[in-house]
């Protein structure tokens, strides 16, 4: 009775041991079969590389030492599986410099599967004029009172100047600090003719000229249009200047 008792214990664990490698060998098996994460996955650094590139052909056209000093975009790019493609757009009126907001639009065979804003900026650097020192209001500016060195197209937004001699003799609207840059709008003709001033106004063609004394009714610097008064007849007429004493009649 004994030993039939032991024999069926025996058994029974002979089963089982031969059980657990047979268990082990299917348990890859089974999970080869589970779904596998089918698609594409593209790196952070791949996408900034696409919206860098982007920015360094859009920036090409400017005479300048470009940057791109950030691009706002983090994270992995989960796809569906297929043939990628990338549209990078900017805003119509953005000339590639400084801070702007692109569209970044990802296609898989065509089909839009990601359409974000991303925050970029872009430096370039170019030579442009400077004010030596600080510039104040009304002065005529002169070659010693400018200087050229290397600025971000930002500070200036587009509106700078690139030799020294396109500034000199040009009169200062506003004050300017020294190192700053010359923008174009900072700068005004200074006048030769003031209001009230007495004129001598000149009317010629090839056969005759005619000259008479007038008086300016308003300022005007080289080539500026003004409202003369003839003094002999009180008529007031249109005139250019020509110099500090002169103006002339188009006829």
């Amino acid at each position: 009775m004994r030993l039939t008792h032991l024999t069926r214990i025996l058994s029974a664990l002979l089963v089982f041991s031969f059980s657990l490698p047979a268990f082990a060998a299917t348990a890859p098996a089974a999970a080869a079969k589970l779904p596998a994460a089918a698609g594409n996955v593209v790196t952070e650094a791949a996408v900034r590389g696409v919206i860098s590139d982007y920015l360094m052909q859009k920036a090409s056209a400017l005479a300048a030492e470009v940057t791109v000093k950030k691009i706002g975009y983090y994270g992995d790019l989960k796809l569906p599986a297929g043939t990628v493609s990338y549209d990078v757009v900017a805003p119509d009126r953005w000339e590639g410099y400084g801070p702007a907001s692109v569209a970044l639009v990802v296609r898989v065979d065509g089909q839009v599967k990601r359409n974000q804003t991303v925050q970029v900026e872009v430096e370039a650097l170019t030579e442009m004029v400077v004010a030596a020192r600080t510039l104040e209001r009304g002065e005529v500016l002169s070659a010693s009172d400018l200087a050229l060195a290397r600025r971000d197209l930002n500070q200036v937004h587009g509106s700078y100047m690139k030799a020294i001699d396109e500034a000199v003799g040009l009169r200062m609207k506003t004050t300017l600090r020294a190192n700053t840059p010359l923008r174009r709008d900072n700068l005004e003709r200074p006048p030769l003719v003031k209001s009230g001033q007495l004129v001598t106004i000149l009317a010629e063609n090839e056969v005759v000229r005619v000259t008479a004394s007038g008086r300016a009714k308003g300022a005007g610097a080289l080539g500026d249009v003004i409202m003369v008064q003839n003094l002999s007849s009180q008529k007031d007429i249109a005139a250019r200047v020509l110099d500090a004493t002169t103006v002339k009649v188009d006829f």
